[in-house]
């Protein structure tokens, strides 16, 4: 990639996991990246190999704001917004606060489509641009002890459609990535909130059959993989609205095939429970 093709990306949770390895690989592929999240010293890493890093908490307009305005001052354009930033608080819906559930929606949706709002009038200017928003295979499906995480990113794919046949006319992509249970610091937190919220309740059975569910080897795949579909979204003329990886194809054809009771009863024997 020359000079003058060089995109340039914003991927939003750049401090580990999806987030960390899309910016790697897109650096490798020539593209002007610019890594954002909370935690600078978890992408120094990344800022060695020639990410530009900004401090961003997608829960503070200020934050965006500054981050959005940087790259416009230093490269005029942005390409790609890789909305990225995300996390799950799972444990049982009687145990999870109720501000923990408004956090969940804040992370995962609104700061989510604040940023948006920020990027769409130079996208509008340029007649071109990318949105790649990650959903989870959680946006098509449900689990157990995942109540609130399930419902923000169903609320996610729902708003990429109609954010996708809104910007369409302005040259505009929205594309969906929906990752299956990825190797990263979302599993660790996943892991630490169940045994906190829901550990020592009337759920810690079904708590302790999740936890040790998501442990088994395979159960996971690497973000790498989830990166490559990114750079395939992001190379490609015409990309599909959804991109599904890692072990979430199954698991969205099954629940696609069976009843919800089926469904049900597939999700208590997956947990022996």
């Amino acid at each position: 990639m020359n000079r003058n093709e060089q995109k340039v990306v914003l991927v939003t949770g750049a401090s580990a996991g999806i987030g960390k390895a899309t910016v790697e690989l897109l650096l490798q592929e020539g593209y002007i990246v610019y890594g954002a999240a909370r935690r600078i010293e978890q992408m120094k890493d990344i800022e060695s190999k020639g990410a530009r890093i900004i401090a961003m908490d997608v829960t503070d307009e200020t934050s965006m704001s500054n981050g959005v305005y940087r790259i416009i001052r230093e490269q005029g354009r942005i390409d790609v917004l890789f909305n990225n930033a995300g996390y799950g608080a799972y444990g049982a819906v009687e145990d999870v606060p109720l501000e923990e559930a408004r956090r969940q929606f804040e992370v995962n949706l609104f700061g989510l489509s604040r940023l948006t709002q920020l990027v769409l009038p130079y996208m509008r200017r340029q007649k071109s641009g990318k949105i790649i928003n990650t959903s989870s295979a959680g946006g098509k499906v449900y689990t157990l002890l995942g109540a609130w995480y399930h419902a923000a990113k169903h609320a996610l794919e729902g708003f990429s459609d109609c954010l996708r046949v809104e910007v369409k006319p302005f040259g505009i992509d929205v594309i969906i990535i929906e990752p299956g249970a990825t190797d990263s610091e979302w599993a660790e937190v996943v892991f630490e909130h169940v045994q906190t919220t829901s550990g020592s309740t009337a759920y810690s059975i079904m708590a302790d059959a999740f936890i040790k569910a998501l442990k088994k080897p395979g159960a996971v795949y690497p973000p790498t993989r989830i990166a490559h579909l990114v750079s395939k979204a992001i190379r490609s003329k015409k990309p599909k609205t959804r991109y599904v990886a890692g072990n979430a194809r199954p698991v969205i054809l099954v629940r696609r095939i069976l009843s919800d009771r089926m469904f049900d009863r597939i999700l208590y024997r997956a947990f022996n429970i």
